[in-house]
This record gives structure tokens, sequence and C-alpha cells, in this order.
């Protein structure tokens, strides 16, 4: 219960962040946190660490605790949360929006050895190709196409496809994609990225390809995903100690 609330909270003071409720940049102290949420102070002192450990905000000694506003300047359009299914249809947002999805691909065929060897599977093994196109507001932004194999998910359908395989897999059978193996990039873009993403022939595309892993470890799907370069903006947050 405790995990519980201090993400909720967390997630709260995110958007209110978003939404410029706190025009200096400053996050009221501990104990009127506390008692706006209604939690104890420990709840929300361990909220305010992950936010500042993530780099979203940053505490000045004697002075308070204050927004990053590098953080207000780059959000990304990915937006995990720990402990949440790593999918794409919840975890990357733009402005508050979630992307829609348009189903491209759905074939049945065998893995080359380059899958077989990341997604452990034998030559006899078949895979689902699923290629989907994300958008918002009818804007693409994405071309994902996923690789997944047919005995992990045997009843995958054109429906399931047409929203979060990963929720399918949590809510239907109990298992939850949390761990992932990815490379970011970029090259030029090919034809199909510039007739569905509508780039230009000299800009390039933004590519991020890997393996996803369910949470007892087994391989469940190895996902390139391109997307318009506008859109390829990941943060991270570091340490420097001498």
């Amino acid at each position: 219960m405790a995990e519980l609330i201090y993400k909720q909270i967390i997630a709260d003071l995110k958007k209110r962040i978003f939404s410029g409720e706190f025009k200096e940049m400053r996050l009221p102290d501990e104990r009127t946190l506390a008692l706006e949420y209604e939690v104890s102070r420990s709840s929300i002192k361990r909220a305010l660490t992950r936010m500042a450990s993530d780099g979203i905000i940053f505490k000045k000694r004697g002075s308070g605790t204050f927004i990053n506003p590098l953080y207000l300047k780059n959000e990304s359009v990915f937006n995990y949360e720990e402990g949440k299914n790593l999918g794409v249809t919840d975890n990357f947002k733009m402005n508050g929006q979630k992307p829609q999805i348009k189903v491209l691909e759905f074939e049945v065929e065998k893995p080359t050895e380059e899958l077989q060897r990341d997604l452990f599977l034998k030559p006899t093994d078949f895979v689902y190709k699923i290629v989907r196109l994300r958008l918002f507001e009818n804007e693409p932004f994405m071309i994902e196409t996923g690789y997944i194999p047919i005995k992990l998910v045997p009843d995958l359908t054109p429906k399931i496809i047409s929203g979060s395989i990963f929720n399918y897999m949590q809510n239907e059978q109990n298992l939850s994609v949390t761990k992932s193996f990815l490379s970011v990039f970029a090259e030029p873009s090919t034809t199909r990225d510039r007739e569905l993403l509508g780039l230009k022939d000299t800009e390039p595309a933004g590519i991020m390809e890997g393996i996803f892993f369910l949470d007892n470890g087994t391989p469940f799907e190895f996902s390139s995903m391109r997307f318009h370069y506008r859109y390829l903006k990941f943060n991270t947050f570091v340490s420097v100690e001498n």
C-alpha cells in the first residue's frame, strides 16, 4: 500500500507541475504536502526523493524544493513509471494524450536466425509479425514492428493488437512485460518512413529497438520502433561523483 501511495503522489505532482500550478517553480514543504495528500511525511519524503533522483526536482538547502526547469523544457514522449508494463500505449504520451493505433500488418512467419537467437526460438517455431502505426491526434509519430513467438500468445487476434498487447498479457495471462534492452540511434529515413511519417528525403528517422522481457525472464518480443525525428527525445539524470 505504501508503494502505491508514493507513486500516486509522484504522478499527481507531475501533473500539477505541467499544469503550471507552481508559478515560482517551488514545491510546498513536506508538511504542507502531507496535509494536502492526507498521508504521512515519510510518504511525501519518499516521493520527493524519487523525483529528485529522476531529475524532476532539486532541493536547495535552506531554501526549499524547486522544479528543474530543464525537466519542463525537455519532457520526453516516453513516460515510463516504475513497476508498470513497458507498453507504448500506456507510456508514450504527449501533452497527456495517449497514442492511437493503426494496424498495418498482422502475419505469421518463420523467424530469421537473428530472431531465433534473440527470442530463444527453434527453427521450427513461428512468430507473429505485427506492424502498427502510432499517432497523436491523427498525426503519425512512430512505425512499430514487433515479433512475438506464437507459443507465448497462441490466441493473439487483430482486436488484441489494436490495443495494448502488454496490458492483455497482464490482465489475461497474469504476466507483465517489465524489462527491456533497448538501443536508441538515428539513421537515414526509408521510403516507407517518409510515406508514413511525413519525413522529407533529407530528414532522418529515430530508431529505438531491442528485446522486451516478461517478469519471469522470458524474451517476449523483439521490437523496432521508427520515429519521426522530432519525437526521438529521451531523458536521463546522471549523478557526477568525484
